[in-house]
């Protein structure tokens, strides 16, 4: 099948195909005579795979290494067991920092009066330099992501 045919049998974009198949994630496709990727029903299989761990939240790098226990038959599933419950502890410290985003920024708007006035305690407070001691962290968002190696992850679906 071609790549539009897998895209809708696999509900992951044609874009997501050719960035997945650029990165590693699937393995490069069989290409017709005149140039155009075609696709199996394993290739399928594997693209339904990396579409659920990605609604899951997985990073690329975390699918990488799910594929890889995925196609080892010799594999623990203490191994698997592992890497999502790491998974859900990075998952619970997202959430606790976007709980505390939400407290900070409730707090400001409580102290906001919202009016015609100009004075906003919300960009007053957003414009003071950063007073903790704490190293800088890399930042790509609104939450902090860990580092996976050298290779950094887009959270594109």
């Amino acid at each position: 099948m071609n790549i539009g045919e897998a895209s809708k049998a696999s509900k992951v974009s044609a874009k997501m195909i050719r960035y997945y198949e650029q990165i590693g994630l699937i393995p490069p496709a069989d290409r017709t005579e005149s140039g155009y990727r075609t696709y199996t029903q394993a290739d399928i299989h594997r693209l339904h795979f990396i579409r659920r761990a990605r609604d899951l939240g997985f990073s690329v790098a975390e699918i990488t290494n799910l594929l890889g226990l995925w196609n080892d038959k010799s594999r623990q599933s203490a191994d698997v067991k592992r890497l999502a419950q790491q998974h859900i502890a990075e998952l619970d410290r997202r959430i606790e920092s976007m709980l505390q985003m939400t407290e900070t920024l409730k707090a400001l708007i409580h102290c906001c009066a919202g009016d015609e006035r100009p004075d906003c305690p919300i960009l007053q407070t957003l414009e003071q330099p950063d007073t903790s001691e704490d190293e800088p962290e890399e930042r790509t968002g609104a939450v902090p992501r860990r580092s996976h190696g050298t290779r950094t992850a887009k959270r594109s679906r």
